[in-house]
């Protein structure tokens, strides 16, 4: 039987972890939803008659500042959890992939006109019965506009929901274009999720990123190596399996995708060259900073009016990357107020210099991702 509460007992005797009442809470929790997911569903009379999928176990929407502890929590319950089908996604990539499946049915040959959710529901249902989100977040009207009927229709379909995120469910799309069509989602998640907090003194996130410096001049072999260990202390990934971390294709728009060379717990690394001197545009780079809280790039050259293109992609990804609070670790050939020293488009890079700056300070890494 699985058992959450025993793996986070043992990381807290280890000294791993410091004691926390609401992370001991939300481990008990998710211990029983790990075990309500290995057994088998009622079945009624009233099921068969209907032939609607048993009601899910509740879901579990665990919110709090960054590092806390959601993600080591969702980790300890995600594999724990083997009684059903489950899949583990960034809320940000999941969205962009159900646009592109929504974009897929309507255009279906042979497809009847009609809603395209319930199809594109019933089609990810029949893939998991378990979706894990890492930190959930609303930022756009057309995930606004979808996210209650499509996740109706998930838990109809007998999917159970658990999902971290930087704010309560009350504080999502706050202020958002038409927000009155996005509350059904909140009072979804309060009626279907267990809503825990987790908000206690120790951020573990700052305390692995410790001293490191964020912004590594010059480019080389020593600045690769320190970015690559923040990578391992960031993600928890046994280095002597560094020949083994995940890529993935995040989705982008219109079916595209971007490869991530590497991918893990919402840190992503690129190279320059790929990120800033490949054909990319915004869509783009909002996909990466909607999908990753942390982004490590390397070889990032002087810029100029000979670059004028990668400069151009470069200020468009900082844009991102700023708006959406994710962390940027780099290495590159100068500081950030000497990176596009001379020439055509200096001074407009100014803007981009200053945010640079910004995101090296302790307010700015203090920050939610999305906040």
């Amino acid at each position: 039987m699985p058992d959450v509460l025993a793996a986070y007992d043992a990381l807290v005797t280890s000294g791993e972890l410091r004691p926390d009442p609401e992370q001991a809470a939300a481990a008990r929790t998710l211990d029983a939803l790990a075990t309500a997911l290995v057994q088998p569903p009622r079945t009624g009379l009233l099921a068969r008659l209907t032939r609607r999928a048993p009601e899910p176990p509740r879901g579990a929407y665990l919110w709090g500042d960054v590092g806390r502890g959601k993600s080591m929590l969702m980790d300890l319950f995600f594999a724990q959890a083997v009684g059903v089908p489950k899949r583990r996604v960034h809320f940000g990539a999941f969205m962009l992939e159900v646009h592109a499946r929504l974009a897929a049915e309507r255009t279906r040959p042979g497809r009847k006109e009609g809603d395209p959710i319930p199809p594109v529901a019933a089609a990810i249902a029949a893939e998991a019965g378990l979706l894990a989100f890492d930190e959930m977040m609303v930022t756009n009207s057309p995930d606004a506009m979808i996210l209650s009927r499509l996740f109706t229709r998930l838990i109809e379909d007998g999917v159970t929901v658990v999902a971290t995120s930087n704010r309560p469910p009350g504080d999502l799309y706050r202020n958002g274009l038409n927000r009155e069509h996005f509350l059904p989602f909140i009072a979804l998640i309060e009626a279907r999720m267990d809503v825990l907090a987790l908000n206690g003194p120790t951020d573990y996130r700052r305390d692995r990123l410790g001293g490191q410096r964020t912004w590594l001049v010059p480019n080389g072999a020593h600045a690769t190596a320190d970015l690559s260990a923040a990578f391992y202390r960031l993600t928890d990934f046994p280095v002597e399996d560094a020949a083994h971390v995940p890529a993935v294709d995040l989705p982008v728009s219109a079916g595209r995708t971007l490869r991530v060379p590497k991918a893990l717990k919402g840190v992503a690394v690129f190279s320059f060259r790929r990120l800033c001197g490949e054909a990319r545009g915004t869509p783009d780079y909002l996909a990466v900073a909607r999908a990753f809280h942390t982004v490590i790039l390397v070889g990032v050259p002087r810029l100029g009016p000979d670059n004028r293109n990668e400069a151009a992609r470069f200020v468009s990804l900082v844009d991102q990357l700023y708006e959406h609070k994710v962390k940027l670790l780099a290495a590159a050939d100068a500081e950030p107020d000497a990176l596009y020293p001379a020439g055509d488009g200096a001074f407009e890079f100014q803007r981009t210099a200053s945010r640079l700056e910004e995101m090296r300070s302790d307010a700015y890494l203090a920050k939610g991702h999305g906040a």
